[in-house]
């Protein structure tokens, strides 16, 4: 599949640069015979060995992903990585770099972990372990979904006795506390019940004992305590979990901590937001818990992973953009980054402190309780009930005597119900955020240190909230419509050149208002400008600054401060510099980060698609194409929205006579009804028929096809995390998937390019992305995950890949374009390769000395 994907996506060697060295042959046995590996990946007679890979060659990264996969299975050379053809981008250079290798200079291994390792082979769940797992899942849904309506309908009855506002009010005050009380603590009485205190150990999933793991996870992630995120409550929160936990500590990451018992954070300890500190993962089918522990004044930055069996010393940093694999240990006071993290004297804490005690810390919980108790939560419960009683259209059917669905007065009034509220937030929503965020932007001043948990970082985190909502970037993103959209958020994007895909539809920030973007640059996804900085006592607001025709690939934290300027290749999940020298004119790859070329030859082929009265009537076109697209999005949602409120609606005709049944039956009616009409969206826009591998400009209109697809909302697959419901979700949308596939929350771009053998592992953050688009190219390729593999948590694996049975891929790591990796082989990094130990491979090395 790869060689066949190198021959589509690679114009062959240019002949020239044969000629120009064709006078240079090899001085050693691995020079030889590393250039006649090369010469059949690239299909020529001979490859000179002192000729450039990427600009004699015409190579790309996938072709030489195939030259490194052809020379790891030759037990007689040694092992190259895309970091060894990249730093030496010849054949002599290279077999000179790895014949001076020394066992010192290869890099190791992380640490091995402490945590318990599965035996050498783990009997798999059968069949029906896993059906009767999923079947209680199930019954544990229904029965929450039962108990929730019950005391829902109560709680609407006792608030319905009040004889006017202020009663009602009250009552809303009263039943929205108790409600919102018993939500966040019936899962801290769950964990005790049914785990008591986690400790270091691992079970087979779809098991009972996972069964209740599952249970505890589940509501952990739909407490409501969740979105006190950054707040000291959320800290008291988890210390009431069984998390040991110091005083000042500040958590901005949305990814909640399950086995809380093994977590310990210092004082003063910051972690930033994406950050996972799980304390468990899963593996080769087995669930595997294990200690995070952070010192005093500790620091985590963004887009981080620690595994399991991770601790930090007192002082110590960890860079954003990286990782702590299982076994690592970072001293006191250093500061490491990459993945795996290593040494570095780059220093991640760049703001002074501010007076921030234990008093500023409380009052900030108790308003914050105050504010939801008596503002929040009532407002929002007695909304709900005025709602219900003073619309005439939702008022009328909570009597006798409606025809629910038979009634076509049913239909039109859940038509202007549902038009009035869906469209109403459109517009509405829009409005308050061009205008109320930048009212909100007064307070806060650029570059000034802030105390935490005060006025001016309320209003920082609201800003943050607000301009961050996700269904408008869904809305304008990957079109022309995306660059007003963030302008009018309050990017400054200078001189716009459009190309219609400037941006994708996942860009976050911290602060829009100090957001730049130069000209030309274009940016595929998963972007996030990080342009606050954090202390344990302070914050501070700065602009972040992307230079001109650079291009961005997936998933990147770019911070305010970095060291790239014009002209930058960035990445998927590169680290952006914070020291050195401006780069510009380069390519930047890894964590941390080395430099690779701009581009390459096979990037320029659709470039005549991107200049004068072509690029107008492409961009005219796809402009239009969009359009249809964003109307699309809208429709389907709305249509969603539509009916919902018709079945919501027709409850209401029996609301008297069955009113919890109900309203259960509602909940469980969303849960199947959702996965099943997206399905079959998606189908409906592939006209159900399959996707296959592509190279083609972004003005293709087989891309704007494409991009279509990604319109489709998915964010309702995370529901389904960790059961076998979600596997039966990805085979209607396409995936080839194996059985009794472990999925914890694994995303895939492209469904119906991916291939999943049996018994395989999927952590939490994990991605699997069949495509790339760069600097105005789009490609896409299978990729193919073998029987009982293993995917890190936030691992990334990129298209034209394939994993062989047995084969892990470590946290965090990116697994690029193109690789192969061996059966039952463990790879990790970014990029990522073979993790081996120093001794092999200077055995191969000495065998061909």
């Amino acid at each position: 599949m790869v060689e066949k994907s190198a021959r589509v996506l690679t114009p062959g060697p240019d002949e020239s640069a044969v000629v120009k060295h064709g006078t240079t042959g090899p001085l050693s046995d691995t020079e030889r015979e590393f250039a006649e590996v090369l010469a059949g990946v690239v299909r020529v007679d001979r490859v000179p060995v002192d000729s450039h890979f990427f600009n004699d060659l015409g190579a790309n990264s996938l072709v030489m992903a195939q030259f490194c996969a052809r020379v790891r299975k030759r037990p007689d050379l040694p092992s190259v990585s895309m970091k060894d053809i990249y730093r030496h981008p010849t054949v002599r250079s290279l077999a000179t770099a790895l014949a001076d290798a020394t066992p010192a200079d290869v890099e190791p291994a992380p640490a091995s972990s402490s945590a318990p390792a599965p035996s050498e082979a783990v009997a798999p769940a059968g069949t029906l372990q896993y059906t009767v797992c999923g079947i209680l899942q199930l019954l544990l849904f229904l029965g929450y979904s039962f108990l929730a309506a019950f005391i829902a309908t109560r709680g609407y009855g006792w608030i319905s006795d009040g004889s006017d506002v202020t009663e009602i009010y009250l009552r809303s005050v009263v039943a929205g506390g108790v409600g919102f009380v018993g939500l966040c603590t019936f899962p801290i009485v769950a964990k005790w019940i049914l785990i008591g205190r986690w400790r270091t150990r691992e079970f087979p999933v779809w098991g009972l004992t996972y069964v209740r793991f599952w249970t505890v996870k589940v509501l952990l992630h739909a407490n409501p305590m969740v979105f006190l995120v950054g707040n000291p409550l959320y800290v008291l929160y988890l210390r009431a979990l069984g998390a040991r936990i110091g005083k000042g500590v500040t958590i901005l990451s949305r990814t909640v901590p399950v086995c809380t018992d093994l977590l310990t954070i210092g004082a003063g300890t910051v972690i930033r937001k994406d950050s996972f500190f799980l304390c468990y993962r899963a593996h080769a089918g087995r669930i595997q818990t294990g200690p995070v522990t952070l010192g005093r004044n500790v620091f985590i930055g963004e887009k981080t992973v620690l595994d399991i069996d991770t601790s930090m010393g007192d002082g110590a940093q960890l860079g954003h953009t990286s990782s702590l694999h299982s076994g690592q240990a970072v001293p006191d006071g250093q500061r490491w980054h990459g993945s795996p993290a290593q040494p570095t004297e780059v220093d991640y804490v760049r703001i002074p402190p501010a007076r921030c005690g234990t008093l500023r810390r409380a009052g900030f919980g108790l308003v914050t309780l105050l504010q939801l108790f008596l503002l929040g939560v009532p407002l929002t419960v007695g909304g709900v009930y005025m709602l219900l009683t003073q619309v005439p259209a939702l008022s009328d059917r909570l009597g006798p005597g409606a025809a629910g669905l038979a009634s076509a007065d049913l239909y039109l009034d859940a038509l202007v119900v549902s038009s009035v509220l869906f469209f109403g937030f459109v517009v509405l929503g829009l409005v308050a955020l061009f205008t109320v965020p930048r009212l909100m932007n007064l307070f806060v001043k650029p570059d000034k240190v802030y105390p935490l948990y005060g006025f001016h970082y309320s209003t920082h985190r609201a800003i943050a909230r607000i301009t961050n909502i996700k269904f408008f970037k869904w809305l304008f993103g990957d079109s022309s419509y995306i660059v007003h959209y963030l302008r009018g958020l309050g990017y400054d994007l200078s001189k716009v050149e459009q190309t219609g895909s400037n941006f994708g539809t996942e860009v976050q920030h911290e602060t829009p208002y100090l957001s730049s973007v130069g000209s030309g640059t274009m940016i595929a996804d998963g972007l996030s400008i990080v342009n606050a900085d954090f202390s344990g006592t302070s914050f501070r607001v700065s602009r972040a600054s992307i230079g001109p025709h650079n291009f961005l690939g997936n998933n990147i934290a770019f911070p305010s401060g970095a060291k790239t300027g014009e002209n930058c290749l960035l990445a998927t999940k590169v680290m952006i510099p914070l020291d050195g020298e401006v780069r510009e004119g380069v390519g930047l790859l890894g964590s941390p980060c080395f430099e690779i070329p701009r581009s390459v030859e096979r990037d320029s082929r659709f470039d005549h698609m991107r200049t004068g009265d072509e690029l107008r009537r492409n961009l005219a076109a796809k402009n239009r194409y969009n359009i249809r697209s964003m109307v699309f999005f809208l429709l389907v949602r709305w249509l969603y929205f539509f009916v919902l409120t018709v079945i919501a609606l027709a409850d209401f005709d029996f609301y008297d006579s069955f009113g919890h049944v109900l309203i259960a039956a509602f909940l469980v009616f969303s849960l199947a009804f959702t996965p099943l009409y997206f399905v079959l969206v998606e189908r409906a826009i592939l006209a159900f028929r399959g996707l296959r591998p592509q190279l083609c400009s972004i003005y293709d209109p087989y891309f704007w096809w494409h991009e279509r697809l990604w319109k489709v909302p998915d964010e309702y697959l995370n529901v389904f995390n960790g059961t076998p419901f979600k596997n039966v979700i990805w085979r209607l949308l396409g995936v080839r998937l194996g059985s009794r596939v472990f999925d914890d929350g694994c995303y895939l771009t492209e469904r119906m390019l991916t291939t999943i053998g049996d018994d395989c592992t999927l952590n939490a953050g994990s991605k699997i992305q069949c495509h790339s688009q760069e600097d105005g190219t789009f490609k896409s390729d299978h990729s193919t995950i073998g029987d009982g593999c293993t995917l890190g948590v936030g691992s990334h694996v990129h298209y034209g890949v394939t994993m062989g049975d047995g084969a892990v891929l470590a946290a965090d790591s990116f697994l690029m374009k193109g690789e192969e990796v061996p059966q039952h082989a463990r790879w990790g990094g970014n990029p990522a390769a073979e993790m081996r130990d120093a001794s092999g491979q200077a055995a191969a090395l000495m065998r061909k000395g």
